[in-house]
């Protein structure tokens, strides 16, 4: 008889790490997913709060204090904003080794779910080492661009490990002809470029994190027309990405998963030029900020829904066990 499900939400969650199934696992990387969107979105809050040295000292907060503490020369809100974005990758970091133990714990293990997966522990280690190198640099435009960008190299694993959690080991069997592989693979490059050249943006500009931060010497207008001009590169690529799954006839999530990507650029896009005319307002960056990662997670689903690798593994099944020898004297069949 089946072993029915407990209630108690404490005892479910062991069993999803410690017991786990394919769909517990899928649920633990869509955490870690969300954790790192998260992330990203109370980061930009630090910038655009000038909150970025409320806890001017790495690791501690001020002084020998882990937490925030009274101190002068930042106000306690900003110390709170920092702070509690700290707490956040610890929390992120968690979800990180639980998904590793559920992926280690799988029965029959995946040995490149188990990569995946700990590549998401040790990358938000790397993420604090550098929180660490912007806190000690005093809010130098480059490390806080790399601060930013690890993130979406972060979400690749834990995206990756999302959607190869739901299919199986098969080889890859292309869903779409070469071309329009080729286009996702370059929509992906494209999207990557518009998040480098966003950060430079962010560096040029008003958002600096902190009222006596260093920033980039580039001209603002300059380097928002070419993160605009990349941003319609991205355009370009999508429209002809749909037009080509829609010609060729390619699965219909396939086809879900482009148009999702061109809703998220449309709304990036207006979100974008109404920050720039609107002298870049702190609620729209966040939301900038929040849609780029968005658009980069829907390329990245875009780009895996163009293969199959066929279904889940099922459960390990035992070996059936030897009959057992006849007794002495016992009767023998016929």
């Amino acid at each position: 008889m089946a072993e029915r499900e407990s209630s108690n939400p404490l005892v479910r969650t062991w069993n999803a790490v410690w017991r786990p199934t394919p769909g517990s696992l899928r649920l633990l990387a869509l955490l870690g997913v969300i954790g790192n969107v998260v992330i990203v979105v109370s980061g930009g809050a630090v910038r655009v709060t000038k909150s970025g040295l409320g806890c001017p000292d790495w690791p501690r907060c001020s002084g020998d204090s882990l937490v925030p503490t009274h101190n002068p020369e930042h106000h306690v809100l900003n110390m709170s904003i920092e702070f509690g974005n700290r707490l956040i990758t610890f929390v992120v970091l968690g979800v990180g080794v639980l998904v590793f133990v559920a992926a280690l714990r799988l029965r029959p293990r995946r040995r490149s779910l188990v990569w995946w997966a700990l590549a998401q522990p040790m990358s938000v280690v790397a993420q604090a080492v550098i929180g660490g190198v912007v806190v000690l640099t005093k809010l130098h435009p480059a490390a806080v661009s790399l601060h930013f960008l690890v993130s979406p190299a972060l979400l690749v694993f834990c995206v990756a490990l999302w959607i190869r959690a739901g299919e199986g080991d098969a080889p890859p069997r292309p869903l779409a002809g070469p071309w329009t592989r080729r286009l996702a693979a370059a929509l992906l490059v494209s999207s990557a470029a518009v998040m480098v050249a966003g950060t430079v943006v962010t560096g040029t500009g008003p958002h600096a994190g902190d009222a006596e931060s260093r920033r980039y010497g580039f001209d603002i207008t300059d380097v928002a027309r070419i993160h605009g001009e990349l941003a319609w590169l991205t355009i370009a690529l999508t429209v002809l990405a749909i037009a080509a799954l829609h010609r060729t006839g390619a699965p219909a999530a396939a086809r879900r998963r482009a148009h999702e990507l061109a809703g998220l650029i449309v709304l990036q896009g207006a979100v974008g030029y109404t920050q720039y005319f609107l002298g870049v307002p702190a609620g729209l960056v966040l939301l900038h900020m929040l849609g780029s990662v968005l658009m980069w997670i829907a390329a990245f689903r875009l780009f895996f829904a163009l293969r199959d690798r066929g279904p889940v593994p099922g459960p390990a099944t035992a070996e059936p066990a030897p009959a057992a020898p006849h007794a002495a004297g016992a009767p023998q069949p016929a």
